[in-house]
């Protein structure tokens, strides 16, 4: 199953969809974003380390070039303001790499945890994963209740654990509403070792970054001002991070998502 709904583009298809809906190419972040999160990660910001801590090894200059190699943001290191870039061809390929590890975790009829820091978007990704996933004889797994989380909580929205705030969905940096997801999972599988932990979590943001840390399989998605990211996939941490704009009108990743589907066998 690619979609209900959609067929899956070609390759060539995808790599126009994803420019012409600035999923990549000439997207809404800019330059000057880009660049201070950078700075703000190497400081150990609480809202740019995203669970990933810099390490002696990390400079400016070593993340700066990661994410030309890995994003594609301009290489040119007089551009301080203005228009960035995410390469759709970078896209495609990580995108590729994610949908083969989501694909053998299913067919092997894994248990995944499916959560998101950006809840304005990403969910239009997530939830026909696991629509998927269910369908293919999988576990997507959840959590129970709410789990008090700073001036809100941690649930599960239908199949995906978002952060609530004030009566509404939140977007987080923070690494730790995961955390508390994995201390709930950890805790009943201590008291009962038939209760599941996963085996991959599809995620984002510092989501993405606790979950690796502790030692899970992750397969997530970066924006090119979220470095902290790709410096964990960099270092084995994170499975794969695809470089895309999170945060688009949802409907735009839908052609994106069948392909992810299709390419996973679903």
């Amino acid at each position: 199953m690619s979609s209900p709904h959609l067929t899956a583009p070609t390759r060539t298809e995808l790599l126009v969809h994803l420019d012409a809906t600035r999923i990549t190419g000439q997207v809404a972040t800019p330059r000057e974003a880009n660049l201070r999160n950078i700075h703000d990660f190497l400081a150990g910001s609480e809202h740019q380390y995203m669970g990933i801590p810099a390490g002696p090894e990390d400079t400016w200059d070593s993340v700066f070039e990661l994410m030309v190699d890995k994003v594609g943001i301009s290489p040119d290191r007089s551009h301080e303001q203005g228009q960035d870039t995410i390469s759709a061809e970078l896209c495609v390929t990580a995108l590729e790499r994610y949908a083969d590890v989501f694909g053998r975790v299913v067919r092997e009829r894994g248990r995944i945890l499916f959560a998101t820091a950006h809840p304005a978007a990403m969910p239009a990704v997530y939830a026909p994963m696991a629509q998927a996933t269910r369908e293919a004889g999988a576990q997507v797994l959840t959590i129970d209740g709410g789990i008090p989380w700073d001036t809100g909580d941690v649930r599960a929205v239908g199949d995906v654990v978002m952060v609530e705030q004030y009566g509404g969905l939140r977007h987080t940096h923070r690494p730790e509403p995961m955390d508390l997801v994995l201390d709930q999972l950890e805790a009943a599988h201590r008291a009962d070792p038939s209760a599941p932990l996963p085996d991959l979590v599809v995620t984002d943001h510092g989501m993405a970054g606790a979950a690796g840390t502790r030692g899970y399989s992750v397969v997530a998605v970066g924006d090119c001002n979220d470095p902290a990211v790709f410096v964990g996939e960099a270092r084995g941490v994170i499975d794969v991070v695809v470089p895309l704009d999170d945060n688009v009108p949802p409907n735009a990743y839908a052609p994106m998502t069948a392909y992810l589907l299709a390419r996973a066998g679903l």
